[in-house]
């Protein structure tokens, strides 16, 4: 009898124990405790593992066929043996949208690549990877802009990219330094999310061609750059004051200047009305940040459309219509309940904002995870970027009815897609950065931090964290000089690459300057020595820091670091592509 006594109260104990555990599991946000859902699959330390040069060979049968038909994006099966261990019958394609239609027009052949492992082959993965990206580091003579960006964003808990370095061969024959890169897809999103992940987007107001589902075949060669007050980067001849890589007088890139001449007046068929508030930066605009059409040409679109609110995240309606730039750009299958749930956190969001109700907020977006993505986002000064005049380069991520943000693309950070002032660049205002005016809320993924006392006091802590973490303990200082050294003898021997070595050695000392001032910065900006709005720098003007001693151009900018392998600066092609296998 006793012993039935026993096991009664041990059940009842249990019994208890799980209920408590179910109440916990329930309720445990609401506690302060958060579930680790991450799952481990493999490849974080296999290709993933940064602390080496990794090797890919493309086993392909005809290089040149596929690099006749780069631009269309099609899959082309290969094998690939990464650091010695081949996986068959995988699908291989150029990549890119923007950048992958530059490489062709300046008569370059270095794509960047995407590696799908299950292409041809069901379940095919590497270690549980599903897709590689292969980042041909144009635009970036540092070799490491994109690499730096997404250590730090992984470095300070922010859900991001894999990253490596890898030396690509074709056929067993050299093609040169690639990044590898963690596509943002199904195992990206169950390494970070777990097996049950939310739903993911892709918002992207661009279209300028080239990139697949991006609507039209936009040459940028076509543009009348004397209309918009710029000089043309594509025009290298005796009679211009263009140098062969793209420069002009000043010694800044053609694409770096890209905002109109002073006296510059919408005219013609371009007139004010059309331009939907005009050039950012024009005199017609009042408008002093931006320095790249923001407000678009006529119809507000820009190319393809710059602006568009539902990539900009902002409220319209409830109409799943208002936001196809959002739902178009689905990466994965969102129901109609996902779609009305995350217009709600839109709303919440916005109305937050609005109202000044912090909770509201809190319910909308993933407060830690988005505050944490904007500290770096915002430190490496980007404006390719949803802060800058594009709106895109960005994932949405929403989970149980709250927002965050994925990174992506950061080969044009560090000011370089202006790339007209190392000063502005340096002392680019943290609480409102690029494209974001003080007081404005245009932006309403980063503007709910700004729009709150105590969110924008968490904001300046968790940037004090960031700079005790990699600037006062030297680990900025000290990444880049072990990659650096990890890739220099790399870099020598790419046949492909966009630039010399010795220009990549004076990027590479560029780099180590300006994320120095930029830390100068922001410490002066957090501790009010500076200011961190443009209203008080501008009050402050002589404390601002110096970044005179270094030029923009010099890290490989949108009008730089595009000379293509095998060719000279002019874009003059010349002959490389004596690979195996055809």
């Amino acid at each position: 009898m006793s012993t039935h006594k026993n096991i009664d109260r041990v059940c009842i104990v249990i019994t208890i124990l799980a209920l408590l555990v179910t109440a916990l599991f329930m309720n445990g946000s609401k506690l302060g405790i958060v579930a680790d859902d991450s799952v481990t699959l493999g490849y974080e330390d296999k290709l993933f593992d940064d602390s080496y040069v990794h090797s890919i060979d493309i086993e392909i049968d005809d290089w040149d066929a596929f690099l006749e038909t780069a631009t269309n994006e099609e899959y082309t099966a290969v094998n690939v043996t990464i650091d010695g261990e081949t996986i068959k019958n995988v699908g291989l394609r150029a990549k890119g949208n923007t950048s992958l239609s530059t490489v062709e027009q300046l008569g370059s052949e270095r794509y960047s690549l995407k590696i799908e492992f299950d292409s041809y082959q069901l379940n095919n993965t590497y270690y549980g990877l599903d897709k590689l990206c292969l980042n041909n580091l144009i635009q970036d003579y540092t070799m490491m802009k994109d690499y730096i960006a997404y250590k730090l964003m992984n470095e300070f808990g922010v859900a991001s990219p894999l990253v490596s370095y890898t030396y690509v061969t074709v056929n067993g024959e050299d093609w040169g330094l690639f990044l590898a890169v963690e596509a943002v897809e199904e195992s990206f999103l169950e390494r970070n999310y777990g097996k049950n992940y939310g739903d993911l987007y892709k918002p992207d107001t661009m279209s300028m061609g080239g990139g697949r589902g991006n609507g039209g075949d936009f040459d940028m060669r076509d543009m009348d750059f004397d209309k918009m007050g710029m000089k043309n980067p594509f025009e290298n001849n005796d009679n211009s004051d263009e140098t062969a890589s793209g420069e002009n007088s000043s010694g800044e890139s053609g694409f770096g200047n890209f905002k109109p001449s002073d006296d510059f007046k919408p005219s013609g068929d371009f007139n004010s009305e059309d331009f939907a508030g005009g050039f950012p930066g024009g005199p017609d605009s009042g408008d002093d940040k931006g320095e790249f059409p923001g407000g678009g040409f006529p119809g507000g679109g820009g190319f393809g459309g710059f602006g568009n609110d539902d990539a900009k995240i902002k409220y319209t309606d409830d109409d799943v219509d208002s936001y196809s730039t959002i739902f178009n750009s689905a990466k994965t299958a969102a129901s109609p309940q996902d779609q009305k749930r995350l217009i709600k956190a839109i709303k919440a969001l916005n109305e937050g904002i609005e109202n000044g109700d912090d909770e509201e907020i809190a319910e909308a977006v993933d407060v830690d995870a988005l505050m944490r993505y904007m500290v770096v986002h915002n430190f490496v000064v980007n404006g390719d970027s949803y802060t800058g005049s594009m709106i895109h380069n960005y994932y949405l991520y929403e989970e149980d009815g709250k927002m965050t943000m994925i990174p992506w693309d950061y080969n044009l950070a560090y000011g370089t897609f202006q790339a007209d002032d190392a000063d502005s660049a340096v002392n680019d205002p943290i609480d409102n950065p690029l494209n974001i005016t003080d007081g404005d809320t245009d932006r309403p993924m980063f503007d709910w931090i700004i729009s709150s006392d105590a969110y924008t006091e968490q904001y300046h802590e968790y940037f004090q964290e960031f700079i005790d973490q990699f600037y006062t303990s030297g680990y900025l200082e000290n990444l880049i000089s072990t990659t650096y050294e990890m890739i220099h003898d790399y870099v020598e021997k790419d046949p492909t690459k966009f630039c010399e070595t010795s220009e990549f050695e004076k990027a590479v000392e560029t780099m180590k300057t300006f994320v120095e001032l930029r830390c100068q910065s922001i410490v002066g900006q957090l501790d009010g020595s500076i200011g961190s709005t443009d209203a008080e720098q501008s009050e402050n003007s002589d404390a601002l820091i110096d970044a005179s001693s270094i030029k923009l151009s010099d890290l490989g900018s949108m009008g730089g670091g595009m000379g293509g392998p095998g060719e000279d600066k002019s874009g003059n092609r010349k002959e490389h592509r004596d690979r195996g296998g055809h």
